[in-house]
């Protein structure tokens, strides 16, 4: 082991497919609003990042222009999201499984195959992680299951839980930092990863959504999660969609296809993870041991912790995959929710160190959308929404354990940052002191952008056969 840098093995597009995989997950469930604050996140992370690319993670950047004490926070918060993520969806295969095999295989059989490939995956190299009826129900009973309390209180309660669900399912946008220590062009890359990540993200989940809510009523017993379940093989909703069709084949393979998707956002998770640990040490607020990497560029000792998060997946021996699902998503909602807090907040200090210290708009590959003024509106709704998402639980009946679930993620970032501020009396960083020069090029972005436009048009012209057309047309998507 050695205190190596990961390898510098990422192309443009591998950034823009890792982006994607992370983000397509298995909470595809959103609403419109989210979607907008996910948006000003993303753009405020693709501000900074691209205009200083650091391989300390999110709570590098927190540290640099806000407080030491809100990097350690947004480290640790960060990667405990994605600790958690990567058990939620070993759960979430088991219980694809259960379409084709009902109750009669253990479900631990399924989450150790998942773990090994996703363990697998994420220890050979960086390269290796990327290879990795008709609308009759619309109206009647509809898509939308109406709240069990009567009254304005039930119908708020109903539309915030489905923000939470959404959060879940955007949650990821912002992994188009991580892989950023390990591209090639981390500039470029960068700036056209942002160009049309998003909007892809965006219409994939407003269509699916859209379409299901056509064909699967709220209330069908094929559903997973629904209260009328009567069968252990009850689907995802792509699954029910086609067996509400009468399309039993495709179901076949939708499921196989959500299976696949879940494994890789489970490997995605897990090499966040191991990243975002990875980073932690390089900031020097974890042991120095956990930078360090193998020959071929992997931090394998971050790796360790991930892993053992992921043993929380065999709870679902004992109390059932779907409850042990349920759990998880509330706990990851509330880190992913906290994590972009520390982003909008550190990219209105950066926003303010920029103005202070005039630094021209030709060093930026992207800006942010509406600049500050997006950030501080994505920031005022978060925040209103970390401390009111669990309405339900005061509106219905009380449970203290649910309110725990809820609410643990809150406490945990308050420690972070007031412990490590009280015991290493860390200070606010100033817009005037804030530095905005380290790993900065000094080189005008366009200058930049044309440099690598020219050497991408050498390799086309010395491209052959189907890499020539690869290169000339497909690679435009990316």
């Amino acid at each position: 082991m050695e205190q190596n840098k990961p390898h510098k093995v990422l192309k443009d597009r591998y950034l823009s497919l890792i982006i994607i995989g992370g983000a397509v997950s298995t909470g595809l469930l959103v609403g419109s609003i989210i979607g907008i604050v996910a948006f000003m996140v993303l753009s405020a992370l693709g501000e900074m990042s691209s205009f200083a690319p650091m391989p300390c993670g999110l709570g590098g950047y927190a540290s640099r222009f806000v407080d030491p004490a809100l990097g350690f926070a947004t480290g640790y918060c960060y990667a405990l999201r994605y600790m958690l993520s990567t058990p939620n969806n070993l759960v979430a295969a088991s219980l694809l499984m259960t379409f084709w095999v009902r109750n009669n295989v253990d479900p631990s059989v399924f989450i150790t195959v998942a773990l090994l490939v996703v363990l697998f995956i994420n220890l050979i190299s960086v390269k290796g992680f990327v290879l990795g009826g008709g609308p009759k129900y619309w109206k009647s009973p509809g898509a939308f299951a109406e709240s069990p309390i009567e009254g304005a209180g039930g119908a708020f309660a109903r539309a915030w839980t489905t923000m939470v669900h959404a959060i879940y399912a955007y949650g990821g946008t912002e992994l188009v930092r991580a892989p950023l220590a390990e591209s090639k062009n981390p500039r470029t890359a960068m700036a056209g990863s942002l160009r049309f990540t998003f909007f892809r993200i965006f219409s994939i989940y407003i269509l699916s959504i859209f379409f299901l809510g056509l064909v699967v009523p709220y209330n069908s017993p094929k559903l997973a999660f629904s209260s009328d379940s009567k069968t252990s093989a009850a689907a995802s909703p792509f699954v029910a969609a086609m067996k509400l069709a009468k399309i039993g084949g495709l179901a076949h393979v939708i499921n196989a296809c959500m299976l696949i998707f879940v494994v890789a956002t489970a490997t995605t998770d897990f090499y966040l993870a191991t990243r975002t640990i990875y980073g932690i040490a390089v900031d020097g607020k974890a042991p120095a041991f956990l930078a360090r990497t193998n020959k071929r560029g992997t931090p394998i000792l971050a790796a360790v912790a991930p892993f053992l998060f992921c043993m929380l997946a065999y709870i679902s021996i004992r109390t059932g995959s779907m409850p042990v699902f349920k759990y998880l998503t509330q706990v990851v909602v509330g880190f992913n929710v906290l994590s972009w807090i520390s982003i909008l907040t550190t990219h209105i200090a950066f926003c303010r160190a920029v103005k202070s210290q005039n630094i021209p708009s030709d060093r930026f590959p992207c800006r942010a959308a509406f600049r500050v003024w997006g950030s501080i509106a994505a920031l005022v709704f978060l925040c209103i929404f970390i401390l009111i998402k669990g309405a339900e639980v005061f509106i219905q009946d009380f449970d203290y354990g649910v309110l725990v679930v809820l609410y643990i993620d809150i406490p945990v970032y308050l420690v972070f940052i007031f412990g490590y501020k009280i015991c290493y009396k860390t200070h606010r960083v100033r817009p005037t002191e804030a530095d905005l020069t380290t790993g900065v090029s000094p080189v005008p972005f366009e200058e930049e952008r044309a440099q690598k436009e020219a050497e991408d048009k050498v390799k086309i012209a010395n491209a052959v056969g189907i890499k020539r057309v690869y290169r000339r047309f497909l690679a435009l998507f990316y």
